[in-house]
């Protein structure tokens, strides 16, 4: 597909990154000469010079013939003007980027008018996120399926841990019996697609997906079911905090931000009465001892500073707060927090990454079964998704025994008229069922592509 990317920041990076690796024809349009030539130097992609608004621009890009269209620069304003130009001039499909919680009302209206096909807003998704892992914390993440009634959970293995060096197959029965798969396993750089004879070791990052109430009753078994969150100290009132904030006093947490932005400080103390708001510098060890945040349930780091945030997590795990959440863009920074113990690390850049992956993978595949949610798990190795099943999908009513999948691929989910089935080797898919799908090393666009067709079935199918 054709898709052109409007800014190369972050975001625009991660997403051409993505896109260029699944053999996509991606152009960059910016403005910034050092941006731009990082993005030619270590992407396969086209960098053009230029603001995206331009009709010159885009023209030249190639917009009039382009599939889809990705405006994601800093300035919402710049972003919908973009889409609206991209497809008059003939663009299939137009996404933007809109952050300015001034819009979120509007976006509807926006929409229709702006003729925009998806808007996205980063920080939003990213509040989402950490409200669901403030529900559940002894998750390092979670991702849901089927408009919440399943769950995709990660957690690190201690040496403590039941399973701890035995295999899955040996497990007790009271774990056999829960409505739960372990679906994907994160050992050191490699991931791995466990079957029953996969044994877990002290410092595995597993995967597990089933339903919520599964999911409570394992983790109670592992001895990590915690008390609920009832208070969270935020370093930074940006604009995730801006979202965050009204979902806490939603789910009943009291909060306390810090920032050292009077202005800011002053617009959230105006805007969130029953927040307790501070002016101050998060970092300082002085200043969070003073306020006691360690009598806090949770700590969240989400200044706009990878490297704070980082830090002042790490001091927060050391003072013993039970569930600390950062957010951190920069992948190699992630991967030496982890190592230390810090989980629970979230990149806006990557939510929206996989947003965008799911639309384009839809759009590529608009025949096929629907794909309804994509996220990429075992430090991007590894990807689930979600699908809905229709007359175009093989095998349909054969049962998952007497079919072959690719090496690497997991039917870990089916559901079928509205039962959620951890699937056996009796299990079939049929016609409007939904299934969730975990695959290693494959770019999987359609319920299809999870079989390993034999040169009879191929030939078949010719």
């Amino acid at each position: 597909m054709k898709i052109i990317i409007v800014g190369d920041g972050k975001v625009g990076y991660t997403l051409a990154e993505h896109l260029s690796q699944e053999d996509h024809d991606v152009t960059i349009i910016d403005t910034n000469d050092d941006a731009l030539r990082r993005a030619s130097e270590s992407l396969d992609v086209l960098c053009i010079k230029g603001n995206g608004t331009s009709i010159f621009a885009l023209k030249e890009s190639g917009a009039d013939k382009a599939d889809v269209i990705i405006a994601a620069t800093s300035m919402d304003e710049v972003n919908m003007v973009c889409c609206l130009t991209a497809k008059r001039l003939g663009a299939r499909y137009a996404i933007a980027r809109i952050r300015n919680s001034d819009y979120t009302e509007e976006l509807a209206l926006l929409k229709k008018e702006l003729d925009i096909d998806l808007v996205i807003n980063p920080e939003n998704a990213t509040a989402v996120e950490i409200s669901r892992l403030l529900r559940f914390p002894p998750a390092a993440n979670i991702d849901t399926f089927y408009r919440g009634r399943v769950e995709l959970v990660g957690f690190r293995v201690q040496e403590n841990d039941f399973l701890c060096g035995r295999p899955l197959s040996q497990l007790d029965r009271r774990v056999k019996a829960l409505p739960i798969l372990f679906c994907a396993a994160e050992r050191g750089e490699s991931c791995i697609i466990p079957n029953g004879a996969f044994v877990p070791m002290a410092g595995d990052k597993l995967y597990l997906i089933g339903q919520p109430r599964g999911m409570s009753a394992f983790f109670k078994l592992l001895g990590r079911y915690t008390p609920k969150i009832r208070s969270a100290f935020v370093v930074g009132c940006g604009r995730i905090a801006h979202y965050l904030v009204p979902l806490l006093a939603h789910m009943g947490i009291q909060v306390k931000l810090v920032d050292k932005n009077i202005e800011r400080c002053r617009q959230f103390d105006e805007q969130f009465s029953k927040a307790t708001v501070l002016h101050g510098d998060g970092t300082d060890q002085e200043l969070l001892e003073a306020e006691d945040v360690t009598a806090s349930d949770a700590f969240l780091a989400l200044t706009d500073r990878d490297e704070d945030n980082l830090i002042i997590s790490l001091y927060a795990m050391q003072q013993g707060i039970s569930k600390v959440i950062a957010k951190c863009n920069r992948q190699n920074y992630t991967s030496i927090a982890r190592t230390v113990g810090l989980d629970s690390v979230i990149s806006p850049k990557l939510i929206t990454a996989n947003q965008i992956l799911q639309v384009i993978r839809g759009i590529q595949n608009s025949k096929g079964s629907v794909m309804n949610a994509l996220y990429k798990i075992a430090n991007g190795q590894a990807e689930a998704m979600e699908f809905v099943v229709n007359t175009t999908t093989r095998h349909l009513g054969v049962p998952l025994r007497e079919l072959k999948l690719k090496k690497g691929i997991l039917l870990a989910v089916i559901i079928h008229q509205r039962n959620i089935i951890i699937p056996e080797g009796s299990s079939s898919i049929h016609a409007g069922d939904t299934v969730i799908v975990v695959s290693r090393d494959h770019g999987i666009l359609d319920v299809n592509d999870i079989y390993e067709e034999s040169l009879l079935d191929k030939g078949a199918l010719s």
